[in-house]
């Protein structure tokens, strides 16, 4: 039938067509050029930018967008009339919509500064296909009504052919995936990205290929890069099917995940990402804590500086620790907050196994804070105080475990465990006897603090309990017992240990075979017999000085049990004749001076208490009084012992054995020779001359300082920073510039860089300090010379002791003043 013999209705209705059909296509045509021109300035920035040439995927993925958006603008002006033009801008517009999707896949990692403008017209591209395949099959159905053509077939047609592409795509990258080299398996990853981007994968589809298997195979031999593709598309699947997570609760799914949380920054980060999503699941978390590692992983990812990671992780911990063991695992590698719940709102059981956990852990300080902040403190006291047999015993062993943090100390004590402890240790009840161990155990931690201090009676408690109790339960309450008499404020505690009989009921101690206890109960001793003089002689009798000498010269002794011993020693009256006796019959002299060689040097090997010690013993051994006791002291090399304790780091040992080298030296001068031949036939030898005493000296047989090398060491104590040694030192240089020497004394004195010292004392001494170095520059400022040198920097310093200082300075600062001819003899100041 030509055209002028059809029906008129016809001829209308092909017109109406045709004129829908031009009508849709110019529509189509503007939108498809808008993209174009949209599409060209970013396209133009991409191609300048220097990074995303470097990387060969990215690159590609831009020459397929550049060669689409040629094709699509070159549509735009010429359409091909013979084929169906709408399909032509359909296809165009999908291939230009999906070239712009790879590029951005490809380059997610890279910074694009038109990253959204791009991600938005993207979609503007694949929203405008919807539209218009929804105004086509519209335009399909009201054709076919108006032809009388079956519809559905045509439809059936149009959706087996795209799902024939689709399933061709599947296809295509399942391969690549599976069998693809690293490149291959690149573009693979990205292929599926875009399908999934764009709805294009079914459920069928992933389970028909295998997508997920396959993936998490790949997973497990892939180069870092893919690796973190890899997990980034699962985690897409999830998000967008539900059902995919069935397929990753496999535990060698699970497995290979957790392996990624080694990986660097970005992998772990998508890796517990993803577990974190597919913990949902039940069975996700029964098998997650049963994979070697994971929950260590997981702990310090918890703690790493990732933001995003730790919140994910965190999230996944708590998911985790419903399962006590899982919780149990976490507090082993750090991680201790639903430890802590279990111990505040758990069952009976669930408390009993965590705080038994504690107890066994080996805690760093770090952990004890941990546990400490978190809270575990108070639900463990607690379980003391109210529980049942089982309960006391595992939470007093976590709370002793806990003990050893100061920041835990002080909680223990707020929480007024103390009182209950101390009624626990006088406890007869047989089945509380197992408790007593670790209840003296956070008392002596406890001790360490001031928390028992304000406790009364407290100390008297804990004596009368030493002889009752087992050698551990003792080593406990003596460490205590230290802690408290050693603490400064606790002079009324040591009096009233004193008074009540504490160093009689001590002694019997001296002979344990235990040498912790033994020395726990030599340290008590030495505290409490500081400043007893006389009534300690009364207390200890000719056998136990004797055997704390031994214990000295004992070669089985440790450093610590000497050093304490040594101590006592030092506290017994120097005016106890028959105590010194005693200690020179035990040879303890020697033992001290022997136990000084072997160290060193005080400042770096020996403590600070046993040269504290030494040093005191010694003023017993050279008092100026007895002569012969002084050559004893000499002859066993006591005098070099001496100035090798001025080097101490302890400023009582250097103030100690300043006093003893004062006494040793004020026998000097009357023990020297006399300056004359001691043959007529040749001159005397000037190898023992000295020029301060004038005469013939030794360290053994004169005492002398300038032989023992001692000068030096005492001008560097008054150079030091600390000022306590300061009175003893100048009293032991005064001994050079006495009536008889004090010129020579005073060119010596010069001549070793002395005087600079006395003039510091003067700004910074104490009284009696800047008394004794007044004595002493009054006699170097008799010399003109030395006035000459050194009264210039003087100057300023007597003026204000002249002006400020204390009124029994004033006669000798007038002296010095008056010498220096800035005041007149006849002034008031004498």
């Amino acid at each position: 039938m030509d055209e002028n013999s059809k029906p008129m209705s016809e001829i209308s209705s092909e017109a109406e067509q045709r004129w829908s059909t031009d009508e849709n296509t110019t529509e189509s045509t503007s939108e498809l050029s808008v993209f174009v021109e949209k599409l060209s300035p970013i396209l133009a920035e991409m191609k300048e930018h220097k990074n995303l040439g470097i990387d060969p995927t990215v690159q590609k993925a831009i020459q397929s967008l550049e060669q689409e958006f040629m094709t699509a603008k070159a549509l735009t002006k010429n359409l091909n009339i013979n084929s169906s033009p709408l399909k032509q801008i359909d296809d165009q517009t999908e291939n230009l919509g999906r070239s712009l999707g790879l590029v951005l896949f490809a380059s997610h990692d890279m910074g694009i500064s038109r990253r959204a403008e791009m991600e938005a017209l993207r979609k503007e591209i694949m929203n405008s296909r919807s539209n218009f395949c929804s105004e086509r099959e519209s335009e399909f159905s009201y054709d076919l009504e108006l032809a009388s053509i079956p519809s559905k077939e045509i439809v059936e047609e149009e959706e087996e052919v795209e799902e024939d592409r689709i399933t061709l795509d599947v296809d295509g990258i399942a391969l690549q995936l599976k069998y693809g080299n690293d490149e291959e398996l690149k573009q693979a990853i990205f292929g599926l990205n875009v399908l999934i981007g764009e709805g294009g994968v079914s459920k069928e589809a992933l389970d028909n290929e295998d997508i997920i298997p396959i993936m998490f195979s790949r997973l497990s031999t892939s180069v870092a890069e893919n690796r973190l593709a890899i997990i980034h598309t699962l985690r897409v699947l999830v998000n967008q099917n539900n059902d995919s997570k069935e397929k990753m609760a496999e535990i060698g799914c699970l497995s290979t995940l957790v392996k990624s949380l080694t990986g660097d920054v970005d992998e772990q980060r998508e890796a517990v990402g993803l577990l974190s999503t597919l913990s949902e699941l039940v069975s996700v978390r029964r098998r997650l804590g049963r994979i070697q590692g994971c929950i260590v992983m997981l702990v310090a990812i918890f703690n790493g500086e990732d933001q995003a990671a730790s919140r994910d992780a965190g999230k996944l911990l708590n998911a985790l620790s419903a399962n006590t063991q899982y919780a149990l695992h976490m507090a082993e590698a750090g991680y201790f907050k639903p430890l802590v719940h279990y111990l505040k709102e758990g069952s009976d059981m669930s408390k009993v196994l965590m705080a038994t956990a504690v107890s066994r852990m080996e805690l760093t300080d770090k952990n004890r804070a941990s546990l400490g902040e978190d809270g575990a403190i108070h639900p463990l006291v607690k379980m003391f105080s109210t529980g049942n047999l089982e309960s006391k015993q595992s939470a007093l062993s976590a709370l002793q475990n806990l003990s050893g943090l100061s920041e835990n100390v002080q909680r223990l004590v707020n929480s007024g465990i103390v009182a209950t402890l101390l009624q626990l240790l006088f406890s007869v009840t047989s089945v509380l006897m197992t408790l007593r161990e670790p209840a003296s155990a956070i008392l002596a931690k406890i001790a360490h603090s001031e928390g028992l201090l304000v406790k009364p009676d407290v100390a008297q408690q804990m004596l009368s309990l030493l002889n009752l109790t087992s050698p551990v339960i003792q080593c406990h309450l003596l460490e205590a017992l230290n802690c408290i008499a050693s603490n400064s404020n606790a002079s009324k505690v040591r009096r009233k240990m004193k008074e009540n009989g504490a160093i009689r009921l001590l002694l019997p101690f001296l002979t344990e075979t235990n040498a912790k206890i033994r020395t726990g109960a030599l340290s008590l001793i030495c505290l409490l017999s500081e400043n007893m003089q006389g009534e300690l002689t009364e207390q200890m009798d000719e056998t136990h000085i004797c055997i704390i000498a031994n214990i000295v010269s004992s070669p089985s002794s440790e450093a610590d049990e000497k050093a304490v011993a040594i101590g006592i020693l030092s506290n017994l009256p120097v005016s106890d004749k028959k105590a010194t006796s005693m200690l020179m019959n035990a040879n303890l002299l020697p033992a001290l001076v022997s136990l000084m060689n072997s160290s060193p040097a005080p400042s770096t090997q020996m403590s600070s208490r046993l040269a504290e010690s030494i040093a005191g013993v010694l003023i017993r051994f050279t008092v100026p009084s007895d002569k012969k006791l002084q050559h004893y002291a000499a002859d066993q090399g006591a005098i070099p012992v001496l100035v090798k304790l001025l080097a101490s780091d302890s400023i009582i040992a250097k103030t100690r054995a300043a006093i003893c080298l004062t006494q040793l030296s004020q026998n000097s001068l009357s023990l020297r020779k006399p300056r004359k031949p001691r043959w007529f036939c040749g001159p005397a030898s000037t190898d023992g001359f000295c020029e301060v005493h004038d005469g013939y000296c030794s360290v053994k047989t004169t005492f002398c300082l300038i032989k023992a090398g001692a000068i030096t060491p005492l001008v560097q104590v008054l150079e030091g920073p600390e000022r306590e040694a300061d009175e003893a030192v100048l009293s032991c240089i005064s001994t050079l510039v006495h009536d008889e020497s004090w010129e020579i004394g005073c060119k010596y004195l010069v001549k070793v860089k002395g005087v600079q010292c006395l003039v510091k004392v003067l700004g910074v001494g104490s009284i009696k300090a800047q008394e004794k170095a007044l004595w002493i520059l009054e006699r170097v400022f008799r010399v003109e010379a030395y006035r000459v040198e050194h009264g210039e920097c003087a100057q300023p310093l007597l003026i204000d002791l002249a002006q400020t200082g204390d009124a029994i300075l004033k006669p000798t600062v007038a002296k010095l003043l008056a010498q220096l001819e800035l005041l007149q003899a006849q002034s008031s100041y004498f």
